[in-house]
């Protein structure tokens, strides 16, 4: 990807494909891409928020304290703790070194909400969760 500007117009070059946009044009383009790098998704029990950093968060919806989100490098780096955990998994079975009970329980919770992870919520005491049955 490759982007110039000239005078009144900016060209933006793309797999080989090269669009030369206005001024504000380009404004609304650069506008619509950080709204897509920065979207914030609402669930029943959790938000998944992207971050201008390349960060994403899971936030426990409605709180405002920071122990009620658990920040990743990452959504890949979510995807990939979400792939090492087993078939049947329980709130203890997503913890990691610091990580209180309440936000295992709301990572959880992600998953189950979440469209890109398929599982579903099985049993509420203890919290469990299903690798495959989302439906």
């Amino acid at each position: 990807m490759s982007v110039s500007s000239a005078g009144g117009a900016v060209e933006v070059t793309v797999a080989g494909e090269t669009e030369v946009l206005s001024r504000r044009q380009a404004d609304r383009l650069r506008e619509a891409l950080g709204a897509a790098l920065t979207e914030r998704r609402e669930f029943v029990h959790t938000v998944g928020e992207y971050r201008e950093d390349g960060c994403y968060v899971v936030l426990r919806r409605g709180a405002d304290s920071s122990g009620h989100r658990k920040v990743f490098e990452s959504f890949e780096a979510l995807s990939r703790r979400y792939e090492r955990l087993p078939t049947e998994f329980t709130a203890a079975d997503v913890g990691e070194t610091g990580l209180t009970g309440g936000r295992r329980h709301m990572l959880v919770h992600h998953f189950v909400e979440h469209a890109a992870f398929d599982c579903e919520l099985v049993a509420r005491q203890p919290l469990t969760a299903h690798k495959g049955g989302k439906r």
